[in-house]
């Protein structure tokens, strides 16, 4: 099966507007919808173990991008940040696994604009014992509030205001929960106390930039789809009919012969590997069982050619033969080993079904009258699974032939939710 892939190829991310935290250090008590508590907020991550970029990718040169935020009334999210006194400096450099670092410098004007406002709002909340309220002087309202307080919602109010305006340049490529205030609360106290302005830097991860190589290397690409026998709709709705059948059938004990196909038995299986001068070396334990119950139509998925070593054995009979394990094995290491296996039939057991026509067509599935019936509804439902595997199997050989043909540098947060994903999937799937 061939697909060819002549269009541009699209990356699917989905990415909801940003929200954002900050380090546990820094202002905790100013609600709004940009600063949130302490106690909901994340701290800065400490720099990542393992790095997840081409040692060659252009993020490793530094690209300093310099802008003024407008004081103007933007945007953000489903917030707006609201008019600042004067513009604000803000320095982008782009970091390894697609983040952005971005430093505020925000003026003495903004700073004392906030400062205006939190002495406002303070007089407007403050009981001072002899004054009446919004009546207070100034110098008395900071003693009473306590200078320190007063220092820490200033520095709220700077950081709720403009932090709207300095995320306007990574506006739509922020991912969502992402966006970091990695410089700490008493850097920006201690900044503030001496320079009366503030600098604050934030990491925010932004959606990542696929680059092709070669450029155009993804048009007119030949897919080549394999897919597995066992897909096959018609192959797929006979081994459900038969399985189907033999569910209706019940066991009995074979007396008077050895083991055919069709049959079931009860094995002991061991096996040792054979080393090259001929000798038995040491036991497989994952090829070892004890009561394994051997259905002889299933023989080639247990373990290919193994039937034909066993058959004719019969209950009480032990045999012992060598067998090569196939390269195509799943456990890898034993691919083309050598081993001695041993077998002994503990019971055999012979089917008896009932004859499949359409008396046991209810049985087999409900609502059918004919076998007929039952073949033509099982058959649709693995076309279905058939397309759909098939459509999955065109998906993943796109998927691995463009892998091999982008750079990308993937933040950290993706790894994350897709690990967090998978977590909660397994989580479901043993509860089930």
């Amino acid at each position: 099966m061939e697909s060819l892939c002549a269009t541009t190829a699209q990356t699917f991310f989905h990415f909801k507007p940003p929200s954002i935290s900050h380090s546990p250090s820094s202002a905790h008590f100013l609600k709004g919808n940009f600063l949130k508590p302490i106690n909901k907020i994340k701290q800065f991550p400490a720099p990542y173990s393992r790095q997840f970029f081409h040692p060659h990718h252009p993020s490793h040169r530094i690209n300093l991008t310099r802008f003024i935020a407008s004081a103007a009334p933007a945007a953000a999210g489903n917030d707006v940040a609201d008019k600042l006194p004067a513009d604000i400096l803000v320095t982008e450099t782009p970091e390894p696994n697609s983040r952005v670092r971005l430093s505020v410098e925000v003026p003495a004007a903004v700073c004392d604009d906030c400062y205006g406002r939190v002495i406002k709002e303070f007089t407007k909340q403050a009981k001072v014992p002899g004054f009446r309220p919004g009546k207070v002087p100034e110098s008395i309202l900071v003693s009473y509030v306590g200078k320190d307080n007063v220092k820490r919602a200033t520095i709220e109010s700077i950081l709720k205001r403009t932090l709207p305006h300095a995320m306007s340049s990574v506006s739509g490529r922020a991912l969502e929960d992402s966006i970091r205030i990695s410089t700490t609360f008493p850097e920006m106290e201690s900044t503030y106390s001496s320079m009366k302005s503030l600098r604050y830097d934030v990491i925010v991860e932004v959606v990542p930039e696929v680059k092709w190589n070669p450029e155009d290397g993804y048009k007119n690409l030949k897919i080549v789809v394999e897919i597995d026998k066992e897909i096959d709709a018609q192959t797929a709705a006979d081994q459900e009919l038969r399985r189907r059948h033999k569910a209706l059938g019940s066991l009995k004990i074979v007396v008077d012969r050895g083991l055919q196909v069709g049959d079931v038995a009860v094995l002991d299986v061991s096996a040792m590997t054979i080393e090259q001068d001929e000798s038995t070396a040491q036991s497989i334990p994952s090829a070892e069982s004890k009561g394994f119950q051997f259905d002889t139509e299933d023989g080639d998925r247990v373990l290919p050619d193994f039937l034909d070593s066993i058959i004719g054995i019969k209950r009480g009979e032990s045999r012992s033969f060598p067998y090569v394990f196939p390269d195509s094995w799943k456990q890898e290491d034993l691919r083309g080993v050598r081993a001695q296996f041993t077998v002994d039939c503990k019971e055999l057991f012979y089917r008896d079904l009932p004859e499949l026509n359409d008396a046991i067509a209810e049985k087999i599935l409900s609502g059918c009258s004919t076998i007929e019936e039952v073949k033509g509804i099982l058959l649709q439902k693995f076309l279905e699974m058939e397309q759909t595997a098939k459509e999955q199997a065109t998906d993943n050989a796109i998927l691995d032939q463009l892998y091999k043909m982008v750079e990308v540098d993937i933040p950290p947060s993706l790894f994350e939710d897709q690990g967090r994903q998978l977590y909660g999937a397994q989580l479901l799937q043993i509860q089930v």
